[in-house]
């Protein structure tokens, strides 16, 4: 599939590939991201409204439970009115007692003028003598009725109701309904404190959205709109059943737009019922203005996408065409038109290109003058190949020839009894050998040592006392792959100076240890050693990119072998103090 993918891509024209490329890097995702935040700024907007709706809710909920307090209080005071208690219970002979204790009584009237949130005070009791003033008023067939009334007269918990009822003077008005009872007539009233209807409406009349207050009969007893107020939510043109929505936030159809409505109830303490507190707005207003500056943004984003996207293709067309003037150039090249120059102006990589171009029909123009030169220098240099091939194989043949030498001298020796000269000749074919064997390209180090153990039984042979040696080797190391000769020609080195130095001879010692994840050679020697001058020139010498006049291998070889191996780090450490000796230390690591 990826392959494929390639291939239609590697297919299509360079200004295709730059038209869709800008189209997928730059305008699909750029749009994504215009439209992902465009969400949620929606999102956000619609969050802040619910939550400023509910906020407003709860300020309303608070408003009105400090309102409806007052209403309690009144009630709490009349609850103990003796003056109340002896007025209502009184029966009158005529009309002139009657209007004589109305007049002596004003407890209602006192409430009215310290609270502007009371509206009215009202007191319903069966006493047939008593004559409706809208305060006291005699309980007839029509009020013993009221559902308001029943409920007052069965339970001693407040209640809250508007009160729609048809009378005389209509109340209308959100009221607080209670029982007071006169325990020593054994007798019992109820008692309606009527709330202010326009101090409930100022409430409402700062609010940003449509907010209402009703009763758990259905009745508005409270609006930002005051036309809804008397009405019962079924009457409501919102087209859900506002009865049956329970208290949080609901989203929700109302007049057939998608709206949201929070809902929360207020039921006063001691009250046998509450308030219902609903508020609803509509989403398409909450998003209008970010659905306004969302289009504004996009178009603006699209008509800079367009833009840039006419620019790209406006480039891509001069590039391609620069692109074909070179392809033209080169299929005449191609021809063999040696003499074809580009003409593409620019320092881009097009006119890279075709500088570049001009350049190679130099260079195809130049190596064509010299074929014929190098074709008779190639016939000359086959002739003395073939000389250098019959030379090799001349050369191959001596080495059989002297390990056979060797190996006769050896046996013959030993048939004589000569057994330490066999011995040393054979170390030294051993030795010979492993030096034919250089060219390998990695050597256990186990051979590495034999070899070393042979080169210094040879040398002891030859020096007897003035050489001693010895050899630490770690049995762990020993299958250590290292390259091959990379530690004999430092023994040698140090058996060499050290004898030639030294009358008394020299004491060599290799050691080989494993640390972590290298192993450490070690070759040391009691030798003269060297002053720091000296030493200085050594370390320098052994990394010199230089090679020097002669081929054999020594400390430069060792090192700069060791450095392209297995690097820097790894290369010949040398420390030496003149009169004590010299030491040289390296690192193999050992997974290489």
């Amino acid at each position: 599939m990826i392959k494929k993918a390639i291939q239609i891509t590697n297919n299509m024209k360079l200004k295709h590939k730059l038209i869709i490329s800008y189209i997928l890097v730059v305008m699909i995702p750029v749009l994504i991201v215009g439209i992902t935040v465009v969400s949620y700024f929606r999102a956000e907007a619609m969050d802040r409204a619910i939550e400023q709706t509910t906020n407003n809710v709860e300020k309303i909920k608070s408003q009105l439970g400090n309102m409806l307090r007052i209403p309690v209080d009144v009630s709490d005071t009349l609850l103990l009115d003796k003056d109340l208690e002896r007025v209502v219970t009184t029966r009158y002979d005529n009309a002139l007692e009657l209007t004589k204790a109305y007049l002596a009584y004003d407890g209602f009237i006192q409430f009215s003028r310290v609270y502007r949130e009371v509206a009215g005070i009202r007191f319903y009791y069966d006493n047939p003598t008593l004559i409706n003033n809208t305060e006291l008023i005699p309980v007839t067939k029509e009020v013993e009725e009221t559902k308001w009334y029943q409920q007052a007269m069965e339970s001693k918990n407040l209640g809250w109701s508007y009160i729609d009822d048809p009378e005389v003077i209509p109340v209308k008005k959100l009221s607080l309904i209670r029982q007071l009872p006169f325990p020593e007539r054994r007798a019992k009233g109820v008692l309606m404190v009527s709330l202010d209807q326009n101090e409930l409406n100022r409430m409402l009349s700062q609010e940003e959205f449509e907010t209402l207050i009703a009763d758990d009969q259905g009745h508005v007893v409270a609006a930002k709109d005051h036309s809804l107020v008397g009405k019962t939510l079924d009457g409501l043109d919102y087209g859900v059943d506002l009865n049956q929505v329970t208290k949080g936030s609901h989203k929700m159809d109302i007049r057939g737009e998608a709206s949201y409505l929070i809902v929360d109830e207020l039921v006063p303490e001691s009250s046998a019922n509450g308030l219902r507190i609903m508020s609803v707005f509509n989403t398409d207003d909450i998003v209008k203005d970010a659905n306004r500056v969302s289009i504004y943004g996009l178009v603006i984003i699209l008509l800079i996408l367009l833009i840039a996207l006419a620019f790209v293709y406006i480039v891509s067309l001069l590039t391609t065409n620069r692109l074909l003037r070179l392809s033209r150039n080169l299929n005449r090249l191609a021809l063999g038109d040696l003499n074809v120059v580009s003409r593409i102006d620019g320092n881009d990589e097009v006119g890279q290109l075709s500088r570049q171009f001009n350049y190679m029909v130099e260079s195809i123009n130049r190596l064509m003058e010299q074929v014929v030169e190098k074709t008779e220098q190639n016939n000359s240099l086959e002739l003395a190949q073939r000389e250098i091939k019959l030379k090799m194989m001349a050369s191959q043949i001596n080495p059989h020839f002297l390990f056979n030498a060797l190996e006769s001298i050896r046996m013959n020796a030993h048939l004589k009894g000569e057994k330490e000269i066999a011995n040393v000749v054979r170390l030294l074919g051993r030795l010979m050998r492993k030096n034919l064997e250089v060219g390998r390209e990695s050597t256990p180090l186990k051979e590495e040592i034999d070899m070393v153990r042979s080169y210094l039984e040879i040398q002891k042979f030859r020096y007897e006392d003035r050489l001693i040696y010895e050899l630490a080797v770690d049995l762990q190391a020993s299958d250590i792959r290292v390259l091959p000769l990379i530690i004999q020609p430092l023994v040698e080195n140090a058996v060499v100076h050290g004898v030639e130095d030294k009358a008394e001879g020299v004491e060599v010692r290799l050691a080989v240890q494993m640390k972590d994840d290298v192993v450490e050679i070690r070759v040391s020697d009691n030798g003269l050693g060297m002053m720091p001058g000296r030493l200085a020139e050594v370390r320098q010498s052994i990394s010199n990119p230089e090679e020097s006049g002669n081929n054999r291998i020594g400390l430069r070889n060792v090192h700069q072998r060791l450095v392209l191996s297995y690097g820097e780090e790894h290369g010949l450490n040398i420390v030496s103090e003149y009169g004590k000796g010299t030491e040289i230390v390296f690192t193999i690591p050992v997974n290489v």
